[in-house]
C-alpha cells in the first residue's frame, strides 16, 4: 500500500486530498444548515468558465476559476436576496451559462481542448502539479480561517437570519463571505474530486455526521474526519484501479453515509435506554444546550 508514496505525483495528490477533505465539509455544514446543499454544484458550473478562461489567457486555471466562481457565488447570493419569483430561472441561466461558457472558451483556446476540461470535471490525480499544491494550500488556509474563525457568526446567520440581524451581526456581509468561501472551496476540490462532484463532498459527509452526532461542533469534527478518510481512500483506490478519483471518493462517502445511517437508529435507542436509567439534572441540561448551540 505504501508504494503510492514513492511517486511524487501521488504525494501531491494525497496532500491535495487531505486539504479537500477538510475544507469541503467545513463549508458544507453551513450550506446544509441553510438548505442550500445544491449551491456547490452551481458554483462548479460557473467555475468551469474560469478554468477555460485560464487556458485561453495562459494563466493558472485555478486562479481564474477562483475569480470567476467567486463572482458567480456573489451573483447567486444577490439573486437569492432580490430574485423573488424569477430567482430560480436566473440561477438556472447562470448555471447553464457557466457550463456553456467553459466549453466555448476552451475550444477557442489554442492550448486547450475538451480533454483538458474532463480532468477538472471529474478530477485527476496525475495532473496535480507542485504549483497547484501551493495554490490549493493557500486557498484551503483561507477556507479554514473563515469557517472556524467565524463559526459562531456564520452558525447564527445560517440558523436564523432575522435573529442574527436583530443581534447586530452584519448578515449580508457574512452571507457574501460564505458564498465566496464556498466558491474557493470548489476550486480547491476541483483537481481531486472534480467540479461535477464537489457538491457531494460538501454535503454527504455532513449528512453522515448528522446521523451520529448532536451539536454543531461534534458534527463539524466528524464531517471533516469522514471527508479526510474518504478523500484519501478514494485517491488511493483510483491509483490502483485507474478510475477517476472524484467518482471513487463520492461513492465511498455515500457508503459511509449508508453505514452510519444503518447504525444510527440502534445507537439512538441505546442512548435513550441509558438515559432513562440515569437521573437528569438542570446543570446537565444547560451543558448540553451550550454544546449544541453555542459551539
Amino acid at each position: 500500500m505504501l508504494e503510492v508514496l514513492d511517486y511524487a505525483f501521488m504525494q501531491r495528490a494525497l496532500l491535495a486530498a487531505v486539504l479537500v477533505g477538510i475544507t469541503a465539509p467545513a463549508v458544507g455544514i453551513y450550506l446544509v444548515q441553510r438548505r442550500q446543499a445544491i449551491m456547490g454544484d452551481g458554483i462548479g458550473h460557473v467555475a468551469l468558465t474560469g478554468v477555460a478562461l485560464g487556458f485561453l489567457t495562459g494563466t493558472n486555471p485555478v486562479w481564474t476559476a477562483v475569480i470567476v466562481s467567486a463572482l458567480g457565488a456573489v451573483l447567486m447570493e444577490l439573486i437569492r436576496w432580490y430574485g423573488k419569483t424569477r430567482g430560480d430561472l436566473a440561477l438556472a441561466m447562470l448555471f447553464y451559462g457557466g457550463m456553456a461558457g467553459g466549453v466555448l472558451l476552451i475550444n477557442l483556446s489554442p492550448t486547450g481542448s475538451n480533454a483538458n476540461l474532463t480532468t477538472y470535471l471529474f478530477g485527476s490525480i496525475t495532473t496535480v502539479s507542485q504549483q497547484d499544491v501551493v495554490v490549493i494550500s493557500l486557498l484551503a488556509a483561507f477556507v479554514v480561517l473563515i469557517t472556524l474563525g467565524l463559526r459562531r457568526q456564520l452558525f447564527a446567520v445560517c440558523q436564523d437570519e432575522e435573529f442574527a440581524r436583530v443581534t447586530g451581526l452584519p448578515v449580508r456581509t457574512l452571507n457574501l463571505l460564505l458564498a465566496v468561501t464556498a466558491a474557493v472551496t470548489v476550486t480547491v476540490a476541483m483537481r481531486v474530486v472534480g467540479l461535477l462532484l464537489v457538491s457531494a463532498l460538501m454535503v454527504v459527509p455532513v449528512a453522515a455526521a448528522q446521523q451520529a452526532t448532536r451539536g454543531f461542533a461534534m458534527t463539524l469534527a466528524l464531517a471533516v474526519g469522514i471527508g479526510v478518510v474518504v478523500t484519501l481512500s478514494g485517491t488511493v483506490f483510483s491509483f490502483y484501479k485507474n478510475v477517476p478519483p472524484g467518482a471513487s471518493i463520492v461513492v465511498l462517502a455515500i457508503g459511509v453515509f449508508a453505514v452510519i445511517t444503518a447504525l444510527a437508529a440502534p445507537l439512538a435507542k441505546l442512548r435513550t435506554k441509558r438515559r432513562t436509567h440515569r437521573p437528569s439534572s438542570a446543570a446537565e441540561g444547560r451543558c448540553t444546550l451550550k454544546d449544541d448551540v453555542l459551539v
